[in-house]
């Protein structure tokens, strides 16, 4: 199995920055795309970003500039800097990743448990 934990969320003021870090472990061959998603008090998850194993990197158009993702191949970390934060950005940020299990060799998908982003106004 492969667990994903996630940190770095909490409470900053609207034009701040957070750091938010996943990673994985577990009985883990190989970790492949990474990213984060995340989802708001009554809307739908949604996609920040994401990032493969050779660094190429999508973001939502909406955190194009203010969200860099990035990661460290050889600790199966993924992080998310994100810079000029707003309110809207409030959300629970769950980290994502595709994994093959070490023991059954078995590609799955898998999520973090979220962190919590408050931007105040």
């Amino acid at each position: 199995q492969v667990q994903l934990v996630e940190s770095g969320g909490g409470l900053v003021q609207a034009g701040g920055s957070l750091r938010l870090s996943c990673a994985a472990s577990g009985n883990i061959f190989s970790v492949y795309s990474m990213g984060w998603y995340r989802q708001a008090p009554g809307k739908q998850r949604e996609l920040v970003a994401t990032i493969t194993r050779g660094v190429s990197t999508n973001y939502a158009d909406s955190m194009k500039g203010r969200f860099t993702i990035s990661r460290d191949n050889a600790k199966n970390t993924v992080y998310l800097q994100m810079n000029s934060l707003k309110p809207e950005d409030t959300a629970v940020y769950y980290c994502n990743a595709y994994a093959v299990d070490g023991s059954s060799y078995t590609g799955m998908n898998y999520w973090g448990q979220g962190t919590l982003v408050t931007v105040s106004s």
